[in-house]
């Protein structure tokens, strides 16, 4: 009991982090979750999905299964573990920005939580699941002056400004159970919430007689939909195993409250210009699919491939004032691969650690002006084990680059680093001596 508490502790406060923080920081535009100027559109930047041992090989993680980590990107796979073990994982994300146009360079940091992830044993070969990641992230600021001299001549210096900021989030709770001893399958609710935020700011800097203007755009969301998962496994070899897998995400709808409000404002009032709330704005989350297969010699090496494809062109964002943006049919191709030297060796402790390698190509759903953007990146990463059974330190870091310098799209090149603290536990063992 006094586990499951802690654990429920800690997945209440994660839950609430991720609901309010975005919105704590809302009007601070220095404090983004992402960065890049492609947030701007839809419900933007859809994050990579994957704890660092994901990460590290690529992403690739729907025909994965490992007893030492949860690989909550297939549900049934977490039935793949000691049957009286239970185990969380604690993710942190890091990432560097050096965004680059024609005209401008720009470089940015952030940092966030990134999961917290809680499974245990159901009943001999079934497992639960429950935990709370990022699903998509708004973070962008634009900021220029006033170049027209006749302008600048009546009201002087005028500075405008766009950002954005918030996320939606996903909380999760599943389920799985081998059927035989060569099929699994896993299914589990997720419930979307969080907020986005969009603002575009005038300001007179040198004629206080003429207010500021100040203009947003607030979209509060919530959402219901579902997961299932299916991995088939067995021996093609002697302690090598094949594992092939498949999950299906349902196709949802965001549900909230949209606002959209200009305000005139000095340094002494604020007057509303307009306030327009819409209760019930719905925006289209499409259906997914993933296919993966791995191949693993038991404690020793294992290769692995995931697709997967969602269609957004039917999802609706409303208009992008000034840019031709159409959602496409977003896919991504991913392949890693992880090796062990040794995992029982007593005198070397690097060759008991887990080193990974990957690489991914993604479609994104932003299309621009006919031109889709898209992400390549090479990853690497490594398991460093900790005390006793299979607690760990795992990292990983992505290099990457999203868009190019061609048809006026800017390019992105980024740097991201996953840090997860792998926690695993016995239950109902009866200790023999006091």
């Amino acid at each position: 009991m006094h586990k499951t508490g802690f654990v429920r502790r800690i997945l209440i406060v994660a839950a609430l982090f991720l609901a309010f923080g975005p919105k704590a920081v809302s009007q601070d535009t220095d404090a983004l979750g992402t960065y890049t100027p492609y947030s701007l559109f839809g419900i933007g930047d859809i994050q990579r999905q994957g704890t660092a041992f994901n990460m590290g090989m690529g992403g690739i993680g729907t025909g994965v299964r490992d007893n030492r980590v949860i690989n909550y990107l297939n549900p049934a796979s977490i039935t793949e573990r000691d049957t009286l073990s239970f185990m969380l994982d604690f993710g942190l994300v890091m990432k560097n920005f050096y965004n680059t146009d024609k005209n401008v360079e720009s470089a940015y940091n952030t940092a966030n939580m990134q999961n917290v992830i809680f499974t245990a044993p159901i009943y001999k070969k079934s497992a639960l699941i429950v935990g709370v990641t990022p699903y998509s992230s708004i973070g962008y600021k634009f900021q220029s002056k006033e170049q027209d001299k006749e302008l600048i001549a009546k009201y002087g210096d005028i500075s405008y400004e766009k950002y954005g900021t918030g996320s939606i989030n996903q909380l999760f709770a599943g389920a799985a159970v081998n059927l035989s001893k060569n099929v699994a399958v896993g299914a589990e609710m997720i419930y979307y919430f969080g907020a986005l935020n969009r603002y575009s700011n005038v300001s007179f800097d040198s004629d206080a007689s003429v207010r500021n203007i100040n203009t947003g755009w607030d979209y509060d969301v919530r959402a219901l939909s579902g997961r299932i998962g299916v991995q088939y496994f067995g021996n093609i070899a002697k302690n090598t195993i094949l594992t092939v897998g498949a999950t299906y995400r349902l196709k949802s709808q965001l549900d909230g409250d949209h606002t959209s409000y200009a305000l005139a404002v000095s340094s002494s009032t604020m007057d509303t210009v307009k306030l327009v709330t819409s209760p019930g704005y719905k925006v289209d989350i499409p259906s997914e699919i993933s296919l993966g297969f791995s191949i693993k010699k038991q404690d020793k090496w294992m290769v692995g491939f995931d697709y997967t494809r969602q269609d957004w062109k039917g999802s609706f964002f409303g208009e992008t004032p000034g840019v031709d943006f159409k959602p496409s049919v977003a896919s991504s191709f991913r392949v890693g691969f992880e090796y062990i030297p040794n995992r029982y060796d007593i005198r070397y402790y690097l060759k008991r650690a887990t080193y990974r390698f990957g690489a991914y190509y993604d479609k994104s759903y932003v299309n621009i002006a006919g031109n889709q953007v898209n992400a390549a990146g090479i990853t690497l990463g490594m398991s460093m084990p900790i005390f006793r059974w299979y607690n760990a330190l795992t990292w990983s870091v992505d290099l990457g680059q999203r868009g190019s310098l061609e048809n006026g799209m800017v390019r992105e090149r980024y740097v991201q680093v996953n840090l997860n603290f792998n926690l695993h536990d016995m239950w109902f063992i009866k200790k023999r001596y006091q």
